[in-house]
């Protein structure tokens, strides 16, 4: 089996909705949480997740912009293996009303009632600059070119 493309990945994307976002708050210490990607899969290295901007995620990604996401899918009915995704990346904050209903699903409103209108929401986007998977039959690791959080 060939080693996966980017392409290739975005699929396997697609169908996790779940990641853990890892930030670093301290010049040691790690905080991980979970978020949704909401179905906000194109992949191009570029994964956007909503939050409160009064959070210690927001504060953390404010102080070090470095994070990380993992992703894991079970592997198949039909027994096929999974797949585990890590992803190195940087981390910008957008407030930027457009941006939001560019990335906007109707789902959200479970966490944020007012829609893109909600009181303190913020976009986080992390660009990747690697990716390593894992897939029980194929490993590899692709680098992205060195790319600026917008």
């Amino acid at each position: 089996m060939a080693a996966h493309t980017l392409e290739e990945l975005s699929k396997q994307l697609q169908k996790i909705d779940f990641c853990m976002l890892q930030t670093k708050n301290e010049p040691s210490v790690f905080s991980v949480r979970p978020m949704s990607n909401n179905g906000d899969v194109d992949y191009d290295g570029d994964s956007y997740f909503f939050s409160y901007d009064q959070t210690r995620k927001v504060s953390d990604i404010e102080q070090d912009a470095r994070v990380g996401l993992t992703f894991t899918a079970p592997p198949s009915l039909l027994g096929e293996p999974g797949i585990f995704l890590a992803i190195d990346g940087t981390a910008s904050l957008i407030r930027d009303k457009a941006q939001f209903e560019a990335h906007w699903v109707k789902d959200l409103e479970r966490w944020f009632p007012e829609g893109i209108d909600t009181a303190g929401i913020v976009l986080i986007k992390v660009s990747a600059t690697e990716i390593q998977y894992w897939d029980g039959e194929e490993n590899g690791r692709i680098p992205l070119a060195k790319r600026e959080a917008c």
